[in-house]
């Protein structure tokens, strides 16, 4: 295979993932609102001056949560094309699915404040 033609295929496999991205992002309020807080601890962080490897568990929980999201998603839609009236398992699955996203949010909520609480609150209020 040549460069070119692998280079092609990873530029249109980007596309995928990007129209992927969007499709979620248009479609799934909740996914919106976990970027838009991801993107709050990530200035508060930059704003309290966090330390690299405080940032990096600060993306590394935030991402967790947004392909957690994005896999919630893609079953949910799986699942209503499979079977379109709610089945007891389907059902299930659904909230099973949602469930991971919970648990994943709050252990990124409980990092989150575990970083950025303390130096925010020195920069506020002093020590």
């Amino acid at each position: 295979m040549n460069h070119v033609r692998i280079l092609k295929r990873f530029m249109r496999s980007l596309g995928f993932a990007g129209r992927g991205l969007a499709a979620v992002f248009r479609a799934e309020a909740n996914f919106r609102i976990q970027c838009a807080a991801l993107a709050g601890a990530l200035i508060v962080g930059a704003y309290v001056r966090i330390r690299a490897w405080e940032l990096v568990m600060l993306v590394l929980a935030g991402a967790a949560v947004l392909v957690l999201e994005c896999i919630n998603s893609a079953v949910e839609r799986l699942l209503d094309l499979v079977q379109p009236r709610l089945h007891g398992y389907v059902r299930e699955i659904k909230d099973v699915m949602a469930a991971a996203v919970l648990i994943a949010a709050c252990g990124a909520t409980i990092i989150a404040c575990t970083i950025l609480v303390p130096p925010f609150v020195d920069t506020w209020w002093g020590s």
